[in-house]
């Protein structure tokens, strides 16, 4: 009796799995990021490096090119240039508009969250906050200066103050409340316990706490009322005009003065850099706060 002879056949081998080590996906992560951060810091190369350009060079697209200073030799020391004043005032204006912010919204928040509100009072100053923070400045422009034209405070600093310390204070209420609603109840009742008042409550138990956010709210608030635009173009002139406004100025309507534009803007970034520079801990704390626990 013949048997069959056994057959063996192959076994299948496994398929192998394409499997990144941890260095490869970190690799990835970190180009992925820098392809980001080129897309969002290329604007802002482009614009350093056509302030130190002339107009021939930046009208004809050089990429290699001899630089030179005239366009902030032009912008600062002209005669003809308001930049200057405009650089000046903006720092005023901001300065000034940005302390009147973080003082209201400061007392808003600690108010709302810590002095036993109704509900429905809380919920409907901030959800009116989100809707005044929606409406475009621009359709606010016009009715805030007939009414500053009534009481004599168009073209100034003080009109232009008001303006944007309404027009941020949304924004720094919610940042505020948020820091604000963190603080511990228990220290604001053993103050109370103790004897304090709100006063000294505010300043000695909650302000050392929300000392991030203040800064984070402060700082972001600063540079919203820098580069804001449509509304000093409706409430100033030459005397209280800001820098948006005097950038705004080297494009006429036969010719735009590119180089001296992009030194201006070059020039007006200074301020917020500086700020983001110097406070960026205190703003990714104060951004963080809250969100991890």
């Amino acid at each position: 009796m013949t048997h069959a002879s056994d057959t063996h056949q192959p076994l299948a081998t496994p398929q192998r799995r394409f499997a990144l080590t941890d260095g490869q996906v970190a690799v990835i992560r970190h180009l992925i990021l820098m392809s980001f951060a080129l897309v969002v810091l290329f604007p802002f190369f482009w614009i350093v490096s056509a302030a130190f350009k002339t107009q021939i060079d930046l009208l004809m697209g050089r990429i290699l090119f001899e630089p030179n200073l005239d366009g902030f030799t032009k912008v600062i020391f002209d005669k003809t240039s308001d930049f200057l004043r405009n650089f000046g005032n903006s720092m005023v204006i901001g300065a000034i508009s940005t302390f009147l912010v973080l003082v209201i919204a400061t007392l808003a928040a600690f108010s709302l969250y810590r002095l036993q509100w109704p509900g429905w009072v809380l919920h409907s100053l901030l959800g009116w906050s989100v809707i005044f923070h929606m409406v475009p400045p621009i359709t606010l422009a016009g009715a805030w200066y007939s009414m500053f034209r009534s009481v004599g405070l168009d073209n100034t600093y003080s009109g232009i103050i008001l303006a944007h310390t309404t027009l941020h204070l949304p924004m720094a209420l919610w940042m505020m409340g948020v820091f604000v609603r963190d603080v511990p109840k228990e220290l604001v009742e053993a103050a109370q316990i103790d004897g304090a008042k709100v006063p000294h409550i505010l300043w000695h138990v909650v302000l050392p706490i929300v000392r991030p956010g203040l800064a984070a709210t402060g700082i972001l608030t600063f540079i919203f009322s820098w580069n804001e635009f449509p509304v000093v173009l409706v409430l100033s002139q030459r005397q209280t005009a800001t820098v948006p406004l005097g950038i705004g100025k080297y494009a006429q309507e036969n010719t735009i003065a590119f180089t001296e534009m992009a030194a201006a803007s070059t020039l007006s970034i200074l301020p917020a850099f500086l700020l983001l520079l110097f406070a960026q801990r205190f703003i990714v704390r104060g951004l963080t706060s809250g969100a991890v626990k």
